[in-house]
């Protein structure tokens, strides 16, 4: 665990004796939680917050969720569930004496934000729910919708090798690539931090609570479903979504209707990580909510 003690960092002990990698930056009363994606990945590919939003005088939390690279990583698939996760996340939040806070989830961590402000919404100032929609199905009809997208023959090769399971077939993986740099991260290459976040992946929980890939979701939240549930979220909130994302915007879009205080904020030229291939208006969002919800003045 040394290896991760940089400036910052702390190691939390929570539920069950397990260990949680946590770094703060900045020093300000608004202080803004960062929830990472995957499910299984890690917190290296926002990285780029610690640029942006520090030095407008946000202060900024990042932690690597139970299972994840910088954290303990148990052999024991029985802790890999959504309710587990967001209890987590109070968890630490609690150590981490946050109070009034912002909370910003991307895309899996968006799912734990609209949990986490369901469950326990009356400690949040402010929430940003990131590529991330209220229903695993709609995402599913999405994501298979933009792969019909590339040539046909290729399609029909990857459906050839879902059929077989053979989902590590380096020609499969290759295909993924192809569509995963046209809604995932549309830059050529890759940032650093991003191939990071991959690379550390935690194959159990991924395989776990989502599936073998993006395109089969076989895992258990394969039925999570919280459309009807958006009404009840009465935090100021921030949706955020992309043109080319990997969920669908006009989704997000609704979500920003059925959501009772909320906007909504469309980067015109990202994708699912449009914090690194569209950053000035996907931090502008971010920082304009903040702003607005300090002065009481969002949405009025």
């Amino acid at each position: 665990m040394d290896l991760f003690m940089n400036e910052g960092s702390h190691i939390l002990t929570i539920n069950g004796g397990y260990h949680v990698w946590t770094r703060k930056v900045g020093d300000s009363p608004i202080k803004l939680l960062l929830v990472h994606g995957g499910p299984g990945m890690t917190h290296e590919y926002l990285e780029c917050f610690e640029e942006q939003l520090p030095p407008k005088g946000i202060e900024i939390y990042f932690y690597d969720q139970l299972g994840s690279y910088f954290s303990d990583q148990p052999d024991d698939p029985s802790l890999w569930h959504i309710d587990r996760f967001v209890d987590e996340l109070e968890e630490v939040r609690t150590k981490l004496g946050l109070d009034n806070f912002y909370l910003l989830g991307q895309s899996w961590g968006g799912l734990l934000a609209i949990e986490y402000a369901l469950k326990y919404g009356k400690a949040l100032k402010g929430l940003i729910v990131s590529n991330m929609i209220a229903d695993v199905q709609s995402y599913v009809d999405h994501v298979n919708e933009l792969r019909e997208q590339l040539p046909k023959e290729i399609v029909e090769k990857m459906k050839a090798y879902e059929a077989n399971e053979d989902f590590g077939a380096s020609e499969y993986q290759e295909y993924c690539m192809q569509l995963y740099q046209k809604c995932m991260c549309r830059l050529d290459p890759w940032p650093d931090a991003v191939n990071r976040t991959f690379q550390h992946l935690n194959e159990q929980v991924y395989l776990t609570i989502q599936g073998p890939n993006e395109f089969i979701i076989s895992g258990n939240f394969k039925d999570w479903d919280r459309r009807d549930d958006l009404k009840k979220i009465s935090n100021p909130t921030l949706l955020l979504t992309a043109t080319h994302d990997s969920m669908p915007p006009k989704v997000i879009e609704k979500m920003g209707k059925e959501i009772p205080n909320a906007a909504v904020g469309i980067c015109e030229n990202g994708s699912h990580f449009s914090m690194w291939d569209d950053p000035e208006p996907y931090f502008k969002f971010i920082t304009n909510f903040i702003s607005q919800v300090e002065a009481n003045t969002f949405n009025k």
